[in-house]
């Protein structure tokens, strides 16, 4: 079995850097993105991690979605209509 080092990405290997990000939170059935959230993310596969409090946080925040004022929108594509060239 691989050993992990606290500084690197358990998926792929890649460094894990601590930086703010807008995070995509899945929560039972739900899905919300919260800015700046601190995370560290890995700067190879892109995978990201939350330290416990934070993770709580983000817990708490999806729990009270209701009271979220803003949501985004953003393009979806059904991944039948890909053309071939």
């Amino acid at each position: 079995m691989k050993k992990i080092k606290a500084d690197s990405c358990e998926f792929c290997g890649g460094k894990i850097e601590h930086n703010n990000i807008l995070a995509r939170f899945r929560f039972k059935s739900d899905t919300i993105y919260v800015q700046d959230v601190p995370a560290w993310v890995c700067n190879h596969c892109g995978e990201q991690y939350f330290d416990a409090p934070v993770y709580k946080k983000l817990e708490t925040i999806a729990t009270h979605r209701d009271r979220i004022k803003r949501t985004i929108d953003f393009p979806l594509a059904k991944f039948r209509m890909a053309v071939s060239h």
